[in-house]
């Protein structure tokens, strides 16, 4: 049967499914089974027994489950009350002020969470109460609030990337060593940002209760401790070769366990919410995987990954149209799916595509990270909308238009992947 009809029906299915409520993880299953019953010769029902229990069983894929379960527990923490202390008098001379905390504490809550929404939540409940508090207008507020929880998604660990890696056969460790110089250029772009919007609006931004002496300032950042210590803990254990990501997630789970007792959070209720939450969260993450990893494996025995290959590369695309063509895919995709559907969806058909046209995997896997970090913010599927909508009662086409600057801010982020593609690749070639 033609192709563009297989293709055609499979996707019509797809949809038909996730109109219809199906989780979506079932949904990929369900198209998987379909297309091989009607389109291959090979029976479903045991490879996908098969498939399902291998991409469940990964060793690989332990990393996840526990950085999530120590995203959930620092979120049950005095973390981020300790965190605006610790930052709040070193910004306050900048332009913006006390806007660069949503940048900064998303830059370092990301690098002890991994997950985009939980750093927008955890951050939010900190830093929008009391910026409300100070008189900072809302637009700049949630927006900013907006773009840099992104950076959950980018700054190592990452859920994202431990999926990519997993779903693309790349190194996990690579993938944070490459996240980390794009992370950090990228909250800078947000902060440029803040400061050239407040020497535009100087009459917006309030003045400040008072200026703390130098002294004062280390003083209040001891509040920062223990969470340096923390993402060294985390990082630290990866970046020397001591631990594995694996590994290194659960010195994070460990960690994040003595800093809740240290901060005298950690009882009963705190370790079973955590538990339970990161529970929920990995089990919908290990069914979309799985169900993923079956629709591969059918794409693979229809041939559809060969021929749409085999289709782009007829079409004569440069790499760089290549590039921008796959960006506004994953732009659009990300309209109605999340970051983790977006690319266990898709990996299947696009690897051999990027393969063919002679892209670095690892560069490639910042290069989606970055994409998906945009779906965060764009409706009606944008998990940081919803997160925000639900901490502020905003509309949510109010907060996507608040956040328009930070989303441009990436796609620019994404020109400086493509032109200088060492901001990716430069720290992994050290490893």
């Amino acid at each position: 049967m033609n192709d563009v009809l297989v293709t055609t029906l499979l996707i019509v299915a797809l949809f038909a499914l996730l109109g219809s409520s199906v989780w979506i993880g079932l949904t990929l299953a369900g198209v998987a089974w379909i297309g091989m019953e009607l389109f291959s010769s090979r029976p479903a029902g045991d490879a996908m027994a098969v498939t399902v229990w291998g991409s469940a069983s990964s060793w690989t894929l332990t990393a996840l489950p526990l950085f999530i379960w120590m995203g959930e527990i620092l979120f049950r923490t005095k973390l981020s009350e300790s965190m605006f202390r610790g930052l709040a008098p070193w910004v306050s001379r900048l332009p913006g002020r006390l806007l660069h905390t949503n940048v900064i504490g998303c830059t370092i809550f990301a690098a002890v969470s991994g997950s985009s929404a939980a750093t927008c939540a955890t951050i939010g409940k900190m830093s929008l109460p009391e910026l409300g508090r100070r008189g900072y207008p809302e637009e700049i507020t949630i927006g900013s609030l907006a773009g840099a929880g992104t950076l959950g998604l980018l700054i190592p660990p990452s859920i994202i990337m431990i999926v990519y890696g997993v779903t693309a056969d790349v190194s996990i460790a690579k993938l944070f060593v490459a996240g980390i110089l794009p992370g950090m250029l990228l909250a800078a772009l947000f902060s440029g940002y803040i400061a050239a919007w407040a020497l535009l609006n100087p009459q917006k931004i309030p003045v400040p209760d008072r200026v703390m002496r130098f002294g004062e300032k280390l003083r209040e950042s001891r509040h920062l401790i223990p969470v340096v210590l923390l993402i060294a803990g985390v990082l630290g254990s990866i970046y020397t070769g001591v631990a594995t990501a694996t590994e290194a997630a659960a010195v994070g789970v460990v960690g994040s366990f003595i800093l809740s007792a240290v901060q005298g959070s950690l009882n009963w209720a705190t370790f079973r919410d955590s538990l339970m939450g990161a529970t929920r969260l990995y089990c919908m993450i290990a069914l979309i995987l799985a169900g993923a990893a079956f629709l591969t494996l059918s794409m693979g025995y229809i041939g559809l990954p060969r021929n749409l290959a085999e289709y782009v590369r007829g079409l004569g695309l440069s790499p760089f149209m290549l590039m921008v063509a796959l960006a506004l895919f994953y732009i659009l995709l990300g309209c109605f799916l999340d970051g983790i559907s977006m690319v266990v969806l898709t990996m299947g058909v696009i690897l051999p595509t990027v393969q063919a046209a002679g892209f670095d995997l690892v560069w490639f896997g910042i290069f989606i990270v970055v994409v998906v970090e945009m779906a965060q913010i764009t409706p009606p599927v944008g998990f940081n909308l919803f997160v925000l909508q639900g901490m502020t009662g905003k509309e949510i086409t109010w907060i996507a238009r608040v956040t328009m600057p930070f989303f441009f801010l990436m796609c620019g982020m994404v020109l400086l992947l493509w032109f200088v593609p060492q901001i990716a690749t430069w720290l992994p070639s050290k490893m």
